[in-house]
């Protein structure tokens, strides 16, 4: 996308704000106007003391007075003009960072997946802030700017035509200067921004992973990493502020000459009578005042194309494809009885690596089923395939006989309560946590859950019980609290349908043999779907699916699929074996 596209889709954002932005050129135009009178107030002062014994000091006082209301009020003005337009640029970040995030919420998993999610950071945090930086100089320059550069050209031609004239003519080398500089920092913003984003997904990544960093004794080799990212950010960086900063010298030399040209003209004309000394005063004023706004305006250039750098990355995420939107005629699903059918199933996360094909079994409501495996062989995926987080290639899977695709998304997920083995949980209070299941629920609700966990006791010894405020990644909690957190909030809700991918793994033996109780007190009438790799905890299950290479090789029930002696009795025995 080019630089101008990129500015015009930025401007689009400020429609809706409009009235602030009519309001800020009307202050600007009272601001210029009030600014640009002070010269002709003191020109007329200064030819009142240019004669000898010529001094008239009642005029003069009244001139003061002049301009003294006419600087306050052009103080006041442009306070007010501030105020505008950093209305303006906070509502409108406010406005893309919303847009970025809603996207955010509607894209496939597969986006997710396949961007580093620390560049997402940096592209929703760091980037839009780069745009408010960008626009906050870039309003109040160009508001000030273009109506002053406007507003002097009518003075001075009031004054002097053949100056004025040679003013504007000068005028065009400041603007190719600072086009030119504009072109080549605009690249090297982009790259700084794209550098910075893959240091922030680095942090994140190291930050989040530190135990295993420092277990594996890997510290040099992560600090070797960000040291090369900050190079290569420190060379992005001064490059492009390099050539940032050469546009407000440049334009400042240019602006020189076209001063000095005037003084030198300016000294001629009065010499022949042409302008008086006040007027020559006033001249050289607006002179420099006409000059002042390129600038200004060259020195927003840098922060406007770190902006620009920043939108076109933001607008990557706003741009990105949407997941397929629910059917015209989908139907909401309330009260599902449980009946799960896949028929035909494929799917494959790359076309170059197939996973799943022609994947088929049913089961039937109240029915525990249990999937089991070596790792990598779609377990998981039949999971993420099963709640639509990714649609099928090929076949079709039906709830109580519907297809998954004819049924809105919000109502099929919200049929299943899921626990994985990745604990999730937000910053907030334990109470805030386990009732993200069900927002709703009193608080009653909540501790008879927590009790159905086997949570409720070590919650009951945290400093505030139920109070107690959990951290963003949950530190302050063991992993084994936080999976009976996750646990509770699932019994809060108990949807019809339930989803165990290994939900007992982080817990121990004693405390797992009390929840595998309350499971099954949960799942009973409820259709479960159980994703294990200890398979003592499924021996009772109605269903057991053994998946090879995104294939069922071997289905029924533990007592059966032990008599068979194939791939399930060699995994079982595997695990009890001496």
């Amino acid at each position: 996308m080019k630089r101008t596209s990129l500015l015009r889709r930025l401007l689009s954002f400020t429609r809706p704000h409009l009235p602030y932005l009519g309001a800020a050129l009307i202050l600007a135009c009272a601001t210029v106007g009030l600014t640009l009178y002070a010269p002709v107030l003191t020109g007329r002062a200064i030819d009142l003391v240019a004669g000898k014994d010529a001094v008239d000091f009642t005029a003069m006082k009244k001139i003061l007075a002049q301009i003294g209301i006419v600087v306050g009020a052009a103080a006041l003005t442009q306070w007010l003009m501030s105020l505008c337009t950093n209305r303006i640029t906070y509502l409108t970040v406010r406005d893309i960072r919303l847009k970025a995030f809603e996207k955010l919420q509607n894209v496939p998993l597969r986006f997710i997946d396949t961007h580093p999610h620390g560049d997402i950071l940096s592209r929703v945090i760091t980037d839009v802030e780069q745009i408010a930086d960008g626009l906050l100089s870039g309003f109040t320059q160009l508001f000030t700017g273009i109506v002053t550069i406007a507003a002097t050209i009518g003075f001075m031609l009031s004054v002097n035509g053949k100056i004025t004239a040679f003013v504007v003519f000068v005028t065009p080398l400041s603007l190719f200067v600072a086009n030119f500089i504009a072109k080549h920092s605009f690249s090297m913003f982009r790259q700084q921004s794209e550098t910075r984003g893959e240091m922030t997904a680095l942090i994140e990544e190291t930050v989040g992973n530190m135990k295993l960093v420092k277990a594996f004794g890997r510290e040099k080799e992560q600090a070797e990493k960000f040291d090369d990212l900050n190079r290569r950010l420190q060379n992005c960086g001064v490059k492009a502020l390099f050539f940032s900063a050469m546009t407000n010298p440049c334009t400042r030399f240019l602006n020189g000459i076209v001063y000095t040209g005037v003084c030198l003209i300016g000294a001629v004309f009065a010499a022949a009578g042409a302008l008086t000394v006040g007027q020559l005063s006033c001249f050289l004023s607006y002179a420099n005042q006409y000059t002042k706004p390129f600038n200004e305006i060259s020195g927003v250039i840098a922060e406007l194309q770190s902006a620009l750098a920043g939108a076109k990355r933001v607008f990557e995420i706003i741009d990105a494809d949407e997941q397929t939107p629910d059917a015209p005629d989908a139907v909401v699903l309330t009260d599902a009885a449980g009946t799960v059918a896949f028929s035909g199933v494929s799917f494959s996360y790359s076309p170059d690596a197939k996973l799943i094909e022609d994947l088929s079994f049913s089961a039937e409501p109240g029915q525990k089923i249990a999937i089991v495996g070596t790792t990598g062989c779609g377990k998981t995926t039949l999971i993420n395939l099963l709640m639509r987080f990714y649609d099928i290639d090929k076949g079709r899977i039906d709830i109580d006989g519907r297809n998954t695709q004819n049924i809105t998304r919000d109502s099929l997920r919200s049929s299943f309560g899921m626990v994985l083995q990745d604990t999730w949980l937000k910053a907030g209070t334990v109470r805030d946590n386990i009732a993200y299941g069900d927002p709703d629920a009193d608080f009653e609700r909540v501790v008879a859950a927590a009790k159905s966990a086997h949570a409720d006791s070590f919650i009951r010894k945290l400093p505030q019980g139920y109070d107690t405020e959990i951290s963003e990644d949950g530190s302050n909690i063991s992993q084994g609290q936080k999976q009976l957190l996750c646990i509770a909030r699932v019994m809060l809700a108990l949807p019809p349908m339930l989803i165990l991918d290994e939900a007992t793994s982080s817990i121990d033996t004693l405390t797992e043999i009390r929840v595998q109780k309350a499971f099954d007190e949960m799942t009973r009438g409820r259709t479960s779907f159980i994703v294990a790799h200890r398979l003592s905890t499924i021996r009772q299950a109605d269903l057991i699916l053994v998946m090879d290479k995104g294939r069922i090789i071997e289905q029924g029930r533990h007592d059966d699929l032990m008599a068979k002696g194939g791939f399930y009795a060699d995994l079982h025995n595997s695990q009890f074996s001496v």
